[in-house]
């Protein structure tokens, strides 16, 4: 979608059906890819609809569903990609993973631009605070945008749901702890925009999701 603040356009990809953003603020020449999971030629395309040019990738974490698209990509594209460092290892054997799975990608590069929890990203225009939320993955982070109010919230929080923790470095506990006090700390009206399925607010989950109340 587009509005008078921002560029916001959300393409499904791949068999796991993975959430990958583009997103920019209004006014804006350039625009940022987040989790570019699967199907670089859709995201490619969509790259070339929005006028803009790329200026990074951002990795919510390093699963192979949310990287499936990343070293295509970048033989086009030569931006910086941000991954927190503990998700180094996932990145490592990301088409190792996928292979378990039946699914066949391209082995991502390695390198990346390190995140850490409270930093902040001024890119595309926008303001990004970067949220340490592990649990699903070690180095999983939520991207949020405290003057658009959204948050990115990758595989850490679904609506009506979490994310799994019966994966490789999962701890479901660990889980439960950063979607609390990283996430439902954040105003009730902020738009969450996961992984997979649908968008939700921060209100609604602290209210209904069943993992949470």
């Amino acid at each position: 979608m587009k509005t008078g603040q921002l560029l916001l356009e959300r393409l499904t990809v791949g068999p796991l059906q993975e959430n990958c953003y583009l997103v920019g603020a209004a006014g804006s020449d350039a625009v940022l890819l987040v989790d570019p999971g699967d199907e670089a030629a859709t995201l490619a395309q969509a790259l070339l609809t929005s006028g803009r040019r790329l200026e990074a990738i951002l990795l919510t974490h390093a699963h192979f569903d949310h990287v499936g698209a990343l070293a295509e990509l970048l033989e086009t594209h030569e931006v910086p990609v941000y991954l927190h460092p503990a998700d180094g290892p996932l990145l490592e054997y990301a088409s190792l993973a996928a292979a378990q799975w039946g699914i066949e990608i391209d082995q991502p590069p390695q390198a990346t631009v390190e995140l850490r929890h409270g930093q902040r990203l001024e890119l595309a225009g926008l303001t990004f605070d970067c949220l340490h939320t592990p649990g699903h993955a070690p180095g999983h982070v939520a991207f949020y945008a405290p003057a658009e109010r959204l948050v990115l919230a990758g595989d850490a929080l679904f609506k009506g749901s979490i994310g799994r923790t019966d994966l490789p470095f999962g701890d479901h506990e660990q889980l439960l702890a950063s979607i609390r006090h990283e996430l439902l700390s954040l105003p009730p009206d902020t738009l969450v925009l996961p992984g997979h399925g649908d968008t939700t607010t921060i209100g609604v989950e602290s209210r209904t999701n069943p993992f949470l109340v």
